[in-house]
Parts: structure tokens; C-alpha cells; sequence
């Protein structure tokens, strides 16, 4: 690390000193400490309920059980892709429609915006499903993709505003039209930062499909109900929920991950690299002029 970095990563705060660093440590070690007492004290009320016991983890060894579950997961990512490429393409048009010209189009799509991000999501669920007579399916689809598509037009919307009003200036300059600009200058360069916004959005679109039981969809989360509320396995609540959770993180870290996967990309991609400048040539003296 040069001088310069040193000092520049040090300007804001003081160097802990000895005194100083002894109190982190001791910090350190006592909030280690009440983490694992808290630890400590819920496993103990687990295991003190009975929630280890063998009558309520052993349906999950059961193949009928096993298939429940992947049926269930595999019918909450069925609806999760549905929704999460509507509600891309409805972000999108939405995003298109507020940045219009056209003071009509624009307060349309505002109008529409603003409608759908204010209403809970539940609610335009059990709208579609019951007022509307909808199939579970479609009816959770439908109000995933206008709660989060409305959302993410916000998100798209933000993004292209956020690129330097010079890079639109310029490429109307060269005499591109606003479609041209918007697809080949704008958007490309907002991508970037708009992505882990856009990942997020879906992350909420994700744990959403969960609201699916509530109207008889048969995705992850009904499954596990249909087998935590068995009295034949002694009600395997706890056990179903430690089953169900760590699938429902791992998904939304493999979402991060593909985002983060993605960036590094984009960031490695030629596109969105500067042209290598040549380094200039010293001039040439003309003769009588050395």
C-alpha cells in the first residue's frame, strides 16, 4: 500500500490504538458469546418441546412426502419464472411509457404506476382469483406481475435518468433517433446499475409465490402446510419450517449469485469497455528548427 492510499483511507477516522483495539477484541468476544448463548437457548427449547423427536421427521422419509415437496418447489418456480418475465416486460413498458414524450401516454403509465405499487399484493391476488374467477395459477401470476412490474419501471425508469444527460445529447447530435438512443446508449449503460435493484425486486417476487397457498395453489409452501398440520405425525410444524427455510435461501442466493455473476460480466464484456487510446507520439522538429 503506497503513502497516498494510507493516507487516504485514514483521513476520516484515527488508527485504533492499543487501548483501542483490546476494547474491539473484547466487543468481539462478548457479542460471539450472547450469539451462541441465544443459539444455545433455542436449541434447548427445540429439543425441550420435543421438536427433534423421531415421529415428526419421519414423513420426510417417506417418497410420497419427498415427491409432495418437489412438486410443490417445482410449481412455485413454474410461477416464479411466469412472473418474473411479465413482470420484466410490464416494467419495461411502463418505464417506456413514463419517460414518453406524449403527455397522454406518460400520465397513463404514471397513473397505472403508482395504482398497482400501492396496492398489497395479496389483494389484486384474491381480486383476479375470486372477483375475476381465475385459475390459482394465473391469479397468483397476474398480481405478481403487476405489483412487481410496476415496481421495476420505477427501477428501470431510475436507471436510464441516471445516465449523464450528455451521452443523449451526443448521440442525438450524431443524428440517432430516440429509439436508437434509448436501446443502443441509455439502457446499455444503465444496466449495471440498475441491476442489483432489478435482482432484489425478484428476490421479493420469489418469496411472494408463497401467498399462492392462500388461494389452494399447490406450490412449496402448501405443500410443507399440508404436511406440518398432520396429526399423524404429531403436528411436524418446527420440522417442516427447518426443511422449507434453507430452500427458500438457497434460492434467493442463487439469485444474488447470478447477479453478481452477471455484473462481473458485463463489467469484463468489450462493450462496456473504453477504446485503448494510443499512447501520442513525441512531434517531429521540422529542419532549422532544432
Amino acid at each position: 500500500m503506497t503513502s497516498a492510499t494510507a493516507t487516504s483511507s485514514t483521513a476520516l477516522y484515527d488508527v485504533p490504538g492499543p487501548r483501542a483495539r483490546r476494547r474491539h477484541l473484547l466487543y468481539g468476544v462478548l457479542s460471539t458469546l450472547v450469539l451462541l448463548g441465544l443459539v444455545g437457548w433455542i436449541l434447548y427449547l427445540l429439543f425441550d418441546t420435543g421438536q427433534f423427536t423421531a415421529a415428526k421427521w419421519t414423513p420426510f422419509a417417506y417418497e410420497g412426502i419427498q415427491e409432495l415437496l418437489l412438486r410443490g418447489l417445482g410449481n412455485t418456480l413454474k410461477a416464479f419464472a411466469y412472473a418474473s418475465v411479465l413482470s420484466l416486460a410490464l416494467g419495461a413498458v411502463l418505464a417506456t411509457g413514463r419517460l414518453s414524450e406524449h403527455r397522454v401516454f406518460r400520465w397513463s403509465c404514471t397513473l397505472l404506476v403508482e395504482f398497482f405499487r400501492a396496492m398489497p399484493v395479496l389483494v389484486m391476488i384474491f381480486f383476479v382469483f375470486v372477483a375475476l374467477k381465475v385459475q390459482p395459477l394465473p391469479a397468483l401470476v397476474t398480481g405478481l406481475t403487476l405489483y412487481n412490474g410496476s415496481v421495476l419501471a420505477e427501477v428501470f425508469r431510475t436507471g436510464v435518468l441516471t445516465v449523464s444527460r450528455g451521452q443523449r445529447e451526443a448521440a442525438y447530435a450524431l443524428g440517432m433517433r430516440k429509439t436508437q438512443v434509448m436501446v443502443h446508449v441509455l439502457v446499455p449503460q444503465a444496466v449495471r446499475a440498475m441491476l442489483p435493484a432489478i435482482i432484489s425486486q425478484l428476490v421479493v417476487a420469489l418469496k411472494d409465490t408463497s401467498l399462492g397457498f392462500l388461494i389452494t395453489y399447490e406450490e412449496f409452501l402448501h405443500a410443507g402446510k399440508l404436511i406440518a398440520s398432520n396429526l399423524d405425525y404429531d403436528l411436524p410444524f418446527i420440522p417442516v419450517v427447518m426443511v422449507i427455510s434453507p430452500i427458500y435461501i438457497g434460492l434467493c442466493v442463487l439469485l444474488s449469485s447470478f447477479a453478481t455473476w452477471v455484473a462481473k460480466r458485463e463489467r469484463r464484456s468489450p462493450r462496456t469497455r473504453a477504446a485503448d487510446v494510443a499512447p501520442a507520439e513525441p512531434p517531429t522538429l521540422l529542419p532549422g528548427r532544432e
